[in-house]
């Protein structure tokens, strides 16, 4: 077993790092403040070849594997957790259609997006659905001859206002026997008459990432625009998660460690009673208790990403790290917070934009209650349902 990065990956780090601490760095407080998505930091990473990593280079990505994308995300949350989510969300969906969508759905809508001319998002979460992806969802589609006609509406979606195209799960056979056959998902170009997306604003944190909710009336797509088989939308927004999770657990992995360095440099400079913060033995623990809670969760999220590179994916170890990352995100910009003392409270330091940042991360794609349900029935089995 071997835990050492290879010279490719190790080098794939220092140019994200470096693209980060040039490009994302000086603007950060800016974009967060006015809640500005970074159209022209997505362009020049893509230029650099920093979206789409994991897509074949046939559809314009670098053909790499999931854990390189996993590492560029958690170097760029590492400076700004919304700037990265913008950056890394920007291909949301491409795993599904790789997977199950037709070849002309993959050249025609995927190698857009790794230029960096394209936005796209994934709709999946109905106003009164949160977590209950198979059972609330009530945004319908309906056959018309050779088009689909979709009404309903989605909420907190990410790239909604600024996406030029959605995949969107569809209630499409609301008789199935199984809750789990009465999806479909469709690809929604957001220029169609009938699309209507209004930004969700004074987010809390992330907030140079788009968030919006969506409404379709009467909305038709063509027949080709439905994208694999029909009833399998749930387990096709299933595939999506059990990756883009992963995207997500790097962000709260590069927040942690970004606070974590953010913290170190300021308690080595700040001194109290005549000593530099460091001194103190209590923040010495809080030192080694924060480092170790990092390398554990970027452990445990590498071999997840691992898992899928070698197409071995784990959906409880996914969740495992999900979970897991996201919590410590939390736990420890709470901490570099505390050892800012009242300088971690205002906006003039990075961890106060950390801080409101982490909590969504035990949120969105799968609160961390819904991680753990998928951890302990994967153990337990029957006996939790």
């Amino acid at each position: 077993m071997n835990f050492e990065l290879t010279e490719e990956q190790k080098d794939i780090r220092k140019a994200a790092r470096e693209f980060a601490e040039g490009e994302i760095a000086d603007v950060a407080k800016e974009y967060d403040r006015d809640e500005i998505y970074p159209r022209d930091i997505i362009k020049k990473a893509a230029q650099l070849g920093f979206i789409g990593i994991y897509i074949p280079e046939e559809y314009g990505g670098a053909g790499l594997g999931f854990l390189d994308d996993v590492i560029v995300a958690e170097e760029f949350s590492r400076v700004d957790p919304g700037i990265a989510l913008s950056l890394f969300s920007t291909t949301f969906g491409c795993t599904t259609l790789l997977a199950v969508g037709s070849e002309e759905q993959k050249q025609k809508y995927i190698p857009p997006l790794c230029s960096g001319e394209k936005i796209a998002g994934i709709a999946i979460t109905d106003p009164d659905a949160g977590s209950d992806v198979a059972g609330a969802v009530s945004t319908k589609a309906v056959l018309d001859g050779d088009e689909w006609i979709i009404n309903g509406s989605k909420t907190f979606i990410t790239n909604g206002s600024v996406a030029d195209y959605l995949l969107v799960m569809c209630v499409t056979d609301p008789d199935a026997t199984s809750i789990h056959r009465r999806h479909s998902t469709f690809i929604v170009e957001t220029d169609r008459p009938g699309f209507e997306a209004e930004r969700c604003e004074g987010k809390m944190g992330i907030r140079a990432s788009d968030t919006a909710d969506l409404t379709f009336s009467d909305l038709r797509v063509p027949k080709e625009n439905l994208i694999g088989e029909r009833g399998e939308g749930f387990k096709n927004i299933m595939y999506f998660f059990d990756r883009s999770r992963l995207e997500i657990a790097a962000q709260g992995l590069g927040l942690a460690q970004g606070a974590f360095e953010k913290t170190i440099d300021h308690i080595k400079k700040r001194e109290i009673f005549g000593k530099p913060v460091a001194a103190f033995q209590v923040n010495q623990f809080k030192v080694a208790e924060m480092a170790t809670k990092i390398e554990a969760a970027r452990t445990l999220l590498y071999r997840a990403a691992l898992s899928i590179d070698e197409n071995r994916i784990d959906p409880k170890l996914v969740a495992m790290a999900k979970w897991n990352a996201a919590r410590v995100g939390v736990e420890v910009v709470d901490e570099a917070v505390q050892m800012h003392g009242g300088y971690g409270y205002i906006n003039e330091y990075d961890v106060e934009r950390f801080y409101r940042a982490a909590k969504v991360i035990e949120i969105y794609e799968g609160t961390k209650e819904v991680e753990k349900v998928i951890i302990s029935r994967a153990i337990l089995g029957d006996v939790c349902r």
